[in-house]
C-alpha cells in the first residue's frame, strides 16, 4: 500500500484539475536548470558552513534528492549526455575542446522530443556542443535561443570581450547586446518566454554559465566571503553561486505567481564537480589559516575520476505529479537518466532506435523501488583526441568504485576513497574489469568517428571557424581570448565537409572581425586536403583572403600565418570560409 500512495495522490490532483478547469490536466512544463562547475559541497544544506544558499537549500527541502547522483567530470560531456540519454563519448563528445566537443548531428536530443511533443522549447546559457551549423542549439530542437559561443564567457569563440558584464551573447543565432550581469541576463531571458508561453507547456534549459572561470562576479556577493577569511578567488567563486541562489528564488517566485509552480517539473543539477569550491596546493589560500572549501569528505574535484569529480547534487520537484518532498533517494543514478525520466512523465515518444543508455527514474520518484536494477555506471574525464583505455576512469556500482583500472573503494565503509581494497576482492576487480570492457567495446564505432563542420551550406554561409575546434596533435590550442591575444606559435587542423564543390573564399585573422588588430605575418596559406593556396600580406592588414576551388566531400582544413622577418609561424585562430556564387 505504501508504494500506491504517490500514485493515488496524482490521481487526485488530475481530478481536482478536472473539476476546476472542465478538462484534463494540462502537461507539466519543465525547467531544467544545470550551474557550470558547482560540486555537491557548494551548497550550504549539504554540510557547507560558510556559502549562502537559502533558495537552493529550500528547493532541496522541497524536492526528490538523488544523493548519488553522478555526470562526467568535465562539462561537454556531461551535457551531451544530459540532452541524450546516452553516454557522452557514444555522442561524440568526450572532451571540451579539439573537436571533441561537437555534438554528432544524428543524435536526437532532448529539445528535440520536446518539440516534436508539442512544447516550446528554449535554451538561456551554456551549450558548449558545438558552435557551428548544424551543431548549434537552434538546429537541436530549441525554438529560442540565448546563448554564447564555446564553453564559457570570455573564451575563444565567445564574443570578443565579454566579461560577464553587459556582454553580447548570440540570440537566436545573432549577435545582440544585453546590460547587467550574465546570469541576471539569462534568468531574465527565461522569465520572459516562460510569461509568453505560459498557456501551453514549455521545456527551458537554463543553463548559468556560472561559477565556471574567469571568476567574475559583483563586489557585493564576493566582498562578504573575503572578510569572514574566504581566499578571493573562493570568495568569487562562491559569490556567483550566490547570485545564481537569488535568480533560482526571482524564477521560483514568478512561477507561483503566475500559477505554473505546482505542474512544473523543476530541476535543479551540476555538470561535474567543485572548480572553486576547494583550495587547491599552491593556490590562494591552501596554506595557513583560515578557509579551505568544502568537498563533503569527497576526493577530488573537476576533471577527477574520484567521487568529487562527478557525483553532483539533483533535486526535482513536482507537487502534481505526486513526488514527495523532502525525500533522499540513495540508489545509483545519472545523468543519462534524465531524458527517459522527463519523456515518461510528459508522454513524450521516444523511438526505439535512440537506444538509451539511461533508465527512467519514475518509479524511484513515485516511491515503487522494488523494481529498480542493480546498476554498472561509468565515467571517465578525456583530454585526448583519442581516450585512452582505462584513463581517468571510475566504474561504479552502489557499493563499489573501480578507479582507474587498478584502485577497488568499498563506498559506504569509505566514501572518502582513501583505502584501496582491490588485493582484498580480486573478484570484485575481476568482475568490474569486464564490464568496463565490455562498455568500452560498445563505444569503438564512436571513438572511430570524426564530427566534420559542415562549409557551404544554405544554413550557414559564411562559416566562422575558430580555433578551439583545431584538431592538434600535441594537445595546445588557444582557448580562450587571453591565450589568443598572447598569439601563440600554435597551429591546429580542422576537420570540415565541403558541403558542395566551388570557389570558397578564406579570410584569416588573429581575432575576429569585430576585435581587429594587424597581421603579424608576411605570407598567408590555407591547405584544404590536397589543396594550397598562398598569397602576400600587405603591411598592416588586419585580415587577408585567399580562394580555393574544392570538390565537395570530407578534408582537412588548415591555414599558415608565416613571418619571414621573425621565421615565426601559427594557424590563423578565426577564419570565414564563404561559398562565393
Amino acid at each position: 500500500m505504501p508504494t500506491q500512495q504517490p500514485v493515488i495522490r496524482l490521481l487526485l490532483a488530475a481530478l481536482v484539475c478536472v473539476a476546476t478547469h472542465g478538462a484534463e490536466p494540462s502537461r507539466p512544463n519543465v525547467i531544467l536548470i544545470v550551474t557550470d562547475d558547482q560540486g555537491y559541497g557548494d551548497i550550504a544544506v549539504h554540510g557547507n558552513t560558510m556559502i549562502r544558499t537559502p533558495q537552493m537549500d529550500r528547493l532541496h527541502d522541497e524536492s526528490a534528492r538523488f544523493t548519488n547522483f553522478h555526470v562526467d567530470p568535465t562539462c561537454s560531456p556531461t551535457r551531451a549526455a544530459l540532452l541524450t540519454g546516452r553516454y557522452s563519448t557514444r555522442t561524440g563528445v568526450w572532451h571540451t575542446v579539439m573537436g571533441r566537443s561537437l555534438l554528432a548531428p544524428d543524435e536526437t536530443t532532448m529539445a528535440d522530443l520536446f518539440r516534436r511533443g508539442g512544447y516550446r522549447t528554449a535554451l538561456f546559457g551554456k551549450w558548449h556542443l558545438g558552435d557551428n551549423y548544424p551543431l548549434r542549439p537552434q538546429d537541436r530542437g530549441f525554438e529560442e535561443v540565448l546563448t554564447f559561443g564555446g564553453g564559457g564567457i570570455g573564451q575563444t569563440p565567445d564574443f570578443w570581450g565579454n566579461d560577464y558584464f553587459d556582454d553580447t551573447f548570440l540570440h537566436n543565432g545573432k549577435p545582440e547586446s544585453f546590460s547587467g550581469y550574465c546570469t541576471d541576463v539569462f534568468f531574465n531571458q527565461a522569465l520572459h518566454f516562460i510569461e509568453a508561453n505560459k498557456n501551453r507547456p514549455f521545456f527551458v534549459y537554463l543553463a548559468t554559465n556560472v561559477p565556471h572561470s574567469p571568476f567574475n562576479v559583483s563586489d557585493y556577493y564576493s566582498r562578504p566571503y573575503r572578510e569572514r577569511g574566504v581566499p578571493t578567488d573562493m570568495a568569487n567563486f562562491y559569490g556567483m553561486i550566490e547570485n545564481a541562489d537569488a535568480n533560482l528564488g526571482r524564477l521560483r517566485a514568478r512561477l507561483t505567481e503566475l500559477g505554473l509552480a505546482d505542474n512544473t517539473i523543476f530541476v535543479f543539477m551540476s555538470d561535474n564537480g567543485t572548480a572553486g569550491g576547494v583550495a587547491k596546493p599552491g593556490k590562494d589560500g591552501a596554506s595557513g589559516p583560515g578557509w579551505k572549501g568544502f568537498n563533503a569528505g569527497m576526493r577530488g574535484t573537476k576533471g577527477s575520476e574520484y567521487e568529487g569529480g562527478h557525483r553532483d547534487p539533483l533535486f526535482i520537484r513536482w507537487p502534481a505529479g505526486g513526488i514527495d518532498r523532502g525525500r533522499d533517494l540513495r540508489q545509483l543514478t545519472a545523468h543519462i537518466d534524465l531524458l527517459p525520466t522527463l519523456a515518461e512523465f510528459c508522454g513524450l515518444s521516444v523511438p526505439a532506435n535512440l537506444a538509451l543508455d539511461g533508465t527512467s527514474l519514475v518509479p524511484l520518484l513515485r516511491g515503487d523501488a522494488t523494481t529498480w536494477p542493480e546498476r554498472t555506471l561509468f565515467a571517465h574525464a578525456q583530454r585526448k583526441e583519442i581516450p585512452p583505455k582505462w584513463t581517468h576512469s571510475a566504474v561504479m556500482t552502489d557499493r563499489w568504485r573501480f578507479v582507474n583500472g587498478v584502485e577497488l573503494y568499498d563506498l559506504p565503509a569509505d566514501p572518502g576513497e582513501q583505502s584501496d581494497v582491490a588485493s582484498t576482492h580480486p573478484d570484485v576487480v575481476a568482475a568490474l574489469r569486464q564490464r568496463y570492457e565490455s562498455w568500452w567495446t560498445s563505444l569503438a564505432p564512436a571513438l572511430a568517428r570524426q564530427i566534420r563542420i559542415p562549409l557551404g551550406t544554405l544554413a550557414e554561409n559564411p562559416t566562422r571557424l575558430n580555433c578551439m575546434d583545431w584538431h592538434a596533435a600535441d594537445g595546445t590550442i588557444p582557448w580562450d581570448q587571453e591565450q589568443v591575444a598572447a598569439l601563440p606559435a600554435a597551429n591546429g587542423v580542422w576537420k570540415v565537409e565541403i558541403a558542395a564543390a566551388g570557389r570558397y573564399r578564406f579570410t584569416l585573422r588573429h581575432r575576429p572581425a569585430e576585435a581587429p588588430i594587424p597581421l603579424q605575418a608576411t605570407i598567408a596559406r590555407v591547405r584544404v586536403g590536397e589543396r594550397e593556396a598562398k598569397t602576400a600580406i600587405p603591411a598592416g592588414a588586419t585580415a587577408v583572403t585567399l580562394d580555393l576551388n574544392l570538390p565537395a566531400g570530407p578534408a582537412d582544413l588548415q591555414t599558415f600565418l608565416d613571418d619571414k622577418a621573425s621565421g615565426q609561424s601559427r594557424g590563423a585562430f578565426y577564419v570565414g570560409v564563404e561559398l562565393l556564387p
